[in-house]
């Protein structure tokens, strides 16, 4: 399962990115309109809308475990908003698999 987890992790970094580099390379390597087409329509404002509460939640649920077991929580922070929630899931996975 944690070669799974790890696969997840290197997709949830090249996929995201592989359209963000192609977002900018067609508009001039700026982020201007970017956040005008995450809200275009409503099917894509929905996705927007589930990924930020998933992302959200784990956020939360990240500082929770730091709270009452002292978690370490800096690497999947920095991977939530570096990246994205489709890398900060999986790497939590990844790492906490044994110890579940």
């Amino acid at each position: 399962m944690k070669k799974i987890y790890l696969i997840m992790c290197c997709l949830g970094v090249i996929l995201p990115y592989y359209h963000l580099l192609n977002f900018l390379s067609q508009n001039n390597w700026s982020m201007n309109g970017f956040w005008g087409e995450i809200f275009s329509s409503h099917p894509i404002s929905m996705i927007s809308m589930d990924l930020s509460v998933a992302a959200t939640s784990f956020l939360i649920f990240l500082i929770y475990k730091h709270k009452t077991q002292n978690k370490k929580i800096t690497k999947y922070i920095l991977s939530l908003f570096l990246v994205g929630f489709s890398l900060a899931l999986p790497l939590y996975l990844y790492c906490n698999h044994d110890s579940e």
